[in-house]
């Protein structure tokens, strides 16, 4: 939507790898003008491929992550009155996607909003985009620490969280935040989870503790690759019992 603007994610990391191929590229450069093309081939190599990992998560971040809660948000075929919650909602791509197909519900966002997670995260950015998109008269951010929710049990009938419980430091912290998730969820509610690598199975393991009901973990295409395909995102899916 015009006026809209989210951002990139890892914004240090990408301007660290982009620093990395270009010293490659120039290394190579030089070995070949002063030396010879078989010393060069190495770096210029290295170079190359990094800069097609750059690609991928360039394309993730910009335009792939879009796409893929396009089609999760679709196929949860929600009524529109459903109150969500948004665990590291960061500048709102995945909220107001949400907040989109609730014109009678609530989507709410919690956020450390930390500069390293995402350029130019506030709060007042994402309520810009909120404003930009239509939605603002159903959204609500707040801050707030994901391992202790401001929010009373059984609050949400739904819990979404994109590439966020990860960067919480310690396995036993993640499992806080996973089963605080599972907490501020209403009987019958939804968990969907998309992070990196091993850790949705992680959460996975978590929540089979807690007696969730329905847990799945599945890819989530080659658009959700950050970085290279060996590093894939996958999403959680999990539903918390109609009766205890």
């Amino acid at each position: 939507m015009p006026g809209a603007r989210y951002g990139m994610d890892a914004p240090y990391g990408f301007g660290f790898v982009g620093l990395v191929v270009l010293g490659f590229w120039v290394t190579g450069l030089v070995m070949a003008v002063t030396a010879d093309l078989a010393a060069a081939l190495p770096a210029l190599v290295s170079g190359t491929l990094l800069a097609g990992c750059l690609a991928l998560s360039l394309h993730a971040t910009l335009r792939g992550k879009f796409l893929v809660w396009r089609d999760v948000l679709d196929e949860l075929d929600l009524r529109g009155d459903e109150r969500l919650l948004d665990l590291g909602c960061g500048r709102g791509a995945v909220l107001l996607a949400a907040a989109r197909r609730l014109p009678r519900g609530r989507a709410v966002g919690v956020d450390l909003w930390r500069g390293r997670d995402q350029s130019g995260n506030n709060p007042a950015a994402t309520l810009r985009n909120a404003r930009a998109e239509g939605v603002a008269d159903r959204v609500h951010v707040q801050g707030g620490d994901l391992r202790r929710l401001p929010y009373a049990e059984a609050s949400f009938d739904l819990v979404v969280s994109s590439l966020t419980v990860h960067t919480i430091f310690g396995a036993d912290a993640r499992a806080q935040a996973v089963t605080e998730a599972y907490r501020v969820l209403r009987p019958g509610g939804r968990l969907l989870i998309a992070d990196l690598a091993r850790t949705p199975r992680e959460y996975a393991a978590v929540l089979d503790r807690l007696n969730a009901q329905d847990i799945r973990v599945r890819g989530l295409g080659w658009r959700a690759w950050w970085g290279s395909p060996w590093v894939p995102t996958r999403l959680l899916t999990a539903r918390k019992p109609a009766t205890p």
